[in-house]
């Protein structure tokens, strides 16, 4: 009897530390073309700046929406140096990514232009 209540808690925080874990995970990015680039160029409509990913939601000259999926905020500050604020809502940016493989208007993000700008990197 002595046994069994320990056994359950030891069993309790195994099951307790391969979620925890399992939820860190890093997603696969197999949802997108990562064997080429594609070009979009718009207004930013709305800036998610959260963890796991940053997310630039863009409107096209043509009228299109498109979602833009960048790195971390770690990862998108020290790769590329960005920070919050850098880009905002009205700004127009070009982007260079990896499109998503059902043609849907989204993308994974690996370069920014702002305006008037140079080329970062945003992954």
């Amino acid at each position: 009897k002595i046994l069994k209540p320990n056994l359950r808690r030891l069993l309790g925080a195994a099951l307790l530390l391969t979620i925890s874990f399992s939820a860190q995970a890093h997603h696969s990015h197999g949802n997108y073309d990562v064997r080429s680039y594609t070009h979009v160029e718009g207004t930013v409509i709305a800036v998610i700046w959260l963890n796991p990913h940053i997310w630039i939601h863009l409107e096209t000259d043509e009228g299109e929406t498109w979602a833009l999926e960048g790195g971390s905020i770690q990862a998108v500050a020290s790769s590329g140096g960005w920070a919050k604020g850098d880009i905002n809502n009205g700004d127009r940016i070009a982007a260079r990514c990896h499109a998503l493989r059902d043609g849907a208007n989204g993308c994974l993000l690996g370069f920014i232009t702002p305006e008037g700008g140079e080329e970062r990197v945003f992954d």
